[in-house]
C-alpha cells in the first residue's frame, strides 16, 4: 500500500513540471477571438476545483496559463476558452479536433467552495472572466442545495463578446438563482438589456446582506477598482470580497518570478484570493 501512495505521489509530482498528451475532442468558436476548447486526458481525471488553472503547452511554440471553465468531475475530459492573443494561444487556435496538446496541472489556490456553503453567492464577472467564474458557478448550480441566494453578474463590452450564450440564456430562465447582463456598448447590434458598465447591475440588486453574503468578482484589472467600491457602497467586507488575479502567471509554480506580488506569487498562493489579503499590494489591483 506504501509503495502503491508512492507511486501516486510521484505521478502527482511528474506533473506539476512534465506535461502529459491531452486530445482535443471538441472546439468552436464563440467570439471572433475566443474558443472553447474540450481536452480528454487519456489516463485520468484532469482532478481541479473552480478556479484553478492549467499550463496548456504545443511543441515547438511554448507553454500558457490557462483557466478551467468546467467544474470538478471524475470524467477525463475538461473545458476552457482560449482567448487569441500570441504565439501559443493562436498555435491552440489552429488545433483540429483530434489534434493533441500538453498538459500541466492543475494549479493554484482555488474558489472556497466548500467553506461558503450555506451563504449567499453574488459573482461578478467581466468580460473572459467569466471563464473561470464558470467553474464555480456550475459548481454552485450542481450543489444547489448547499447555498443560499445565487446572484450572477455579467458584463461585456459589446454583444458579439459574450460568451457561454447558452449558458446565459438558461440562467436568465431559472427560477433559484438572479441574473443580470450587461453590455459596455451596443455597436449597433440587437440588444434589448442593460447597456452600460457592470457595476450598473449593482442597484439592480436591491437590498443585499453583505454579512450572509461573498462576492465572487473575476474580470479585466480595470474592473475590480469600480466593483470593489460600488461592493463597499453595498456595506462588504474586505474579506468577503474574493477576487482572481489571472495576471503575468508563466511557469505555474512560483520558481520564475513573472507574477510576483512583494511576497506573493500569483500562480503558486492566488489566483483566487481574499480582498483584504492582497488590499496592501499596490500591483494586485
Amino acid at each position: 500500500m506504501d509503495k502503491e501512495r508512492g507511486n501516486t505521489q510521484k505521478k502527482r509530482n511528474s506533473s506539476l513540471y512534465l506535461p502529459e498528451v491531452a486530445t482535443l475532442i471538441n472546439k468552436r468558436e464563440m467570439t471572433p477571438d475566443d474558443s472553447f476548447f474540450e481536452f480528454q486526458l487519456k489516463n485520468r481525471s484532469l482532478g481541479h476545483l473552480p478556479g484553478q488553472f492549467a499550463e496548456i503547452s504545443v511543441p515547438g511554440i511554448g507553454e500558457a496559463p490557462i483557466s478551467i471553465s468546467s467544474p470538478p468531475s471524475k470524467s477525463r475530459k475538461f473545458e476552457m476558452v482560449i482567448r487569441r492573443v500570441g504565439s501559443v494561444t493562436g498555435a491552440l487556435h489552429a488545433l483540429k479536433v483530434g489534434d493533441s496538446a500538453g498538459i500541466r496541472g492543475p494549479f493554484g489556490a482555488a474558489f472556497p467552495m466548500a467553506a461558503l456553503k450555506g451563504r449567499n453567492l453574488l459573482f461578478i464577472s467581466g468580460g473572459i472572466g467569466l471563464v473561470p467564474a464558470r467553474s464555480a458557478i456550475l459548481y454552485a448550480l450542481e450543489h444547489r442545495q448547499d447555498y443560499k441566494d445565487i446572484i450572477i453578474l455579467f458584463g461585456c463590452r459589446e454583444p458579439a463578446q459574450r460568451l457561454f450564450t447558452d449558458a446565459l440564456a438558461q440562467w436568465q430562465k431559472r427560477e433559484d438563482i438572479i441574473f443580470h447582463e450587461s453590455v459596455d456598448r451596443t455597436n449597433g447590434a440587437p440588444w434589448h438589456g442593460n447597456v452600460g458598465v457592470i457595476t450598473t447591475l449593482l442597484p439592480k440588486l436591491g437590498k443585499v446582506n453583505p454579512v450572509d453574503t461573498y462576492a465572487i468578482v473575476v474580470g479585466p484589472p480595470v474592473m475590480y477598482k469600480y466593483v470593489i467600491m460600488g461592493l463597499h457602497d453595498m456595506d462588504f467586507s474586505d474579506d468577503h470580497i474574493i477576487l482572481s488575479l489571472e495576471r503575468r502567471m508563466k511557469c505555474g509554480v512560483g520558481k520564475c518570478g513573472h507574477c510576483q506580488m512583494n511576497d506573493k506569487y500569483v500562480c503558486r498562493d492566488g489566483p483566487v484570493f481574499n480582498y483584504d489579503r492582497i488590499k496592501h499590494l499596490q500591483e494586485a489591483i
